[in-house]
């Protein structure tokens, strides 16, 4: 199968040796992506777990919609928080993005995130 490299214009620049994503036969992998504002890369993180989660979901929308995808499209997340205690905030700015047949979805808890994130989120969408 062909891997076909996805790099929208307006995301926020890849903070590493990776992409933003990867399409694979019907498939599209999603990096993980964190808060970082696409049009203020080099600014300051929101400070609170529902604007962090929003401009993350925010990011991920830029990535499928490049694919002519919607959140529709999606089939797998995996969330990752450095703080659990803030699941309850996180699933409530999750739950405006998914709203009908919802994705399968994995949730960890981690030490750290890049740029003191508190949330990130990658996903797999099916085309």
């Amino acid at each position: 199968m062909t891997k076909t490299i996805i790099k929208p214009a307006h995301a926020a620049p890849a903070l590493g040796p990776y992409n933003h994503g990867v399409r694979v036969g019907d498939l599209l992998f999603c990096a993980g992506q964190i808060p970082i504002d696409p049009a203020h890369p080099t600014g300051p993180l929101p400070a609170d777990i529902k604007a962090q989660t929003e401009r993350v979901l925010e990011n991920i929308k830029i990535i499928l919609e490049d694919q002519k995808l919607s959140f529709s499209n999606v089939v797998k997340t995996t969330v990752f928080m450095v703080n659990l205690g803030d699941f309850a905030a996180m699933n409530e700015v999750y739950a405006r993005y998914f709203t009908a047949d919802f994705p399968a979805r994995s949730t960890v808890q981690v030490a750290a995130l890049p740029r003191g994130a508190q949330v990130e989120i990658e996903v797999i969408a099916h085309f």
